[in-house]
């Protein structure tokens, strides 16, 4: 029996929540990765894991969030606690190796082609390994086409916000990546419920899971929580904020001065005619032999 499938069972709070929780996990993972790029190779690897850890926390809290408002008819859903966590450390380690390509080579050319490949397939594997973790009285089956679209849809946004990021140029433009972000996450997101078909077996209800309110909870403490202190972290750095690049510290030495100007251009006059001048006369004396 084919069931009917409501994925705004809340209206619209679910979608702009989720929606919201996806740009301000893009917004923190984008910016640690515009950081990156503007510090040394020492430091690099911080700032690149703080920002996977930060996208990777918020798509996985926006895709749950969304599921909030997802229901079957004539049957409940529960969740399985292993699979649920599994989505979200592929969904961090798959994003992390798409931004650490691109913090390394750049956000441009093949870099930047691989590097939003593999963050979007990341998001995708999120999404589809969450639903695989769903526990209910039916058969879930998907639509190939859909499926693909969405997978290309998180690959071409997830591109482009890896790109905006790369720019470095200001706030307004982490604003313009984290908003394309959350469009990635969303529109992948409900692109993948529009590919999804229930048929459900009979009327049992399943035994094993946890209900969607019951992962409500971990959510809230876990990944809100890191992402609070991921926001704290860039609202302390007005490097991250505004964008700049850092002024490198002038090398003291001895003997060296500790600012060097930049040499000066001399400009010449005009050519005049050679003046002579004249020597002042010096009287010396005679120099006599003296008879010793």
């Amino acid at each position: 029996m084919q069931s009917t499938v409501d994925g705004f069972s809340y209206g619209l709070v679910t979608p702009l929540v989720a929606y919201l929780m996806a740009c301000l996990g893009g917004a923190l993972g984008l910016r640690c990765t515009a950081r990156a790029m503007l510090v040394t190779r020492s430091w690099r690897p911080g700032w690149l894991a703080l920002g996977s850890a930060a996208i990777g926390s918020g798509i996985w809290t926006m895709h749950f969030v969304a599921m909030m408002g997802f229901t079957i008819e004539h049957t409940p859903i529960r969740y399985d606690w292993l699979m649920t966590f599994a989505s979200l450390a592929v969904a961090v380690v798959m994003v992390g190796v798409g931004i650490f390509i691109v913090g390394y080579r750049g956000a441009r050319g093949t870099a930047l082609f691989t590097g939003g490949t593999v963050t979007g397939l990341g998001i995708a594997s999120m999404h589809y390994l969450g639903m695989a973790g769903m526990h209910l009285d039916g058969q879930l089956t998907y639509n190939t086409f859909t499926v693909a679209a969405s997978v290309v849809i998180a690959m071409a946004a997830a591109t482009a916000a890896l790109w905006a990021a790369g720019q470095v140029r200001g706030f307004l433009w982490s604003v313009g990546a984290a908003l394309i972000m959350g469009l990635a996450v969303t529109g992948m997101h409900y692109t993948g419920m529009a590919a999804l078909d229930v048929h459900l077996t009979g009327t049992a209800e399943p035994t094993v899971g946890g209900s969607p309110a019951e992962l409500l909870a971990p959510m809230l403490i876990g990944p809100l929580a890191f992402l609070l202190l991921a926001g704290a972290v860039v609202l302390f750095d007005p490097l991250m904020v505004m964008g700049r690049p850092a002024v490198a510290p002038v090398e003291r030495k001895p003997g060296i001065p500790a600012h060097t100007e930049a040499p000066r251009t001399v400009r010449h006059p005009a050519h005049h005619p050679a003046r002579r001048t004249r020597r002042p006369l010096v009287h010396r004396r005679p120099r006599t032999p003296q008879n010793r």
